[in-house]
């Protein structure tokens, strides 16, 4: 686990972005579907049945992490920024798809085991939707992928749910993730966890980003 801004990306948060847990996005017509079984791919909206309490605002001016939007972290979640170094031979690791690793937030000061991430990627003109397509295929094991337009804030968004499994996991597990584009590139948002389970108890953390998201 990182400890402290700007430190380098190294090998034991390599590993937990490989075995970040999946996501299940609800998907009934009013927002508040029940959750679909351990390992089902669902459409990408969620319900928000419990409600994080707001322990401070991360992207802005002082925060742990410098990004283009900011958003209500959710209380005792500890955000650290990442700094992935070129020629550290960790430059794999940490990007996916078109975008690179910049902030993760960890969720075990408040009781869970995972991370809210944050990845950014160069300004390209690429639409959230087509970014969000290549970071899900981009991610080993990632399957059963279901995408909807959504806000995130003001801001238009393209949510996804899918699960995600690979030999050193029990089964699949859950994740989710919501992109937006922005002047400064394209940013996606991605909640993991140690399982499904995890995964859903983390939920309120990242409806809570998606909830109150604006430009930087």
């Amino acid at each position: 686990m990182m400890r402290g801004a700007g430190r380098v990306l190294v090998p034991a948060i390599v590993a937990s972005v490989a075995l970040a847990g999946c996501a299940s996005p609800s998907g009934g017509g009013d927002g508040s579907a029940p959750a679909p079984k351990n390992g089902d791919a669902a459409p990408a909206r969620s319900a928000d049945s419990a409600v994080a309490t707001r322990g401070g605002t991360l992207g802005g001016a002082g925060s742990a992490c410098a990004l283009p939007v900011a958003f209500g972290l959710a209380e005792d979640w500890e955000p650290q920024a990442v700094t992935v170094e070129p020629g550290s031979g960790l430059e794999e690791l940490g990007r996916q798809g078109p975008l690179t690793l910049v902030c993760e937030i960890d969720a075990k000061p408040a009781g869970n085991i995972g991370y809210l991430r944050v990845w950014r990627g160069k300004p390209s003109g690429t639409g959230s939707r087509e970014v969000l397509e290549a970071f899900v295929a981009a991610e080993p094991g990632a399957a059963g992928a279901a995408y909807a337009e959504v806000r995130a804030g003001a801001l238009p968004a393209t949510e996804a749910g899918y699960t995600v499994d690979g030999e050193l996991l029990d089964g699949p597990k859950r994740e989710r993730a919501f992109a937006v584009t922005t002047p400064e590139g394209p940013v996606v948002v991605h909640l993991g966890g140690l399982d499904s389970p995890e995964h859903e108890e983390m939920l309120p953390a990242y409806e809570l980003a998606k909830r109150t998201l604006e430009a930087g």
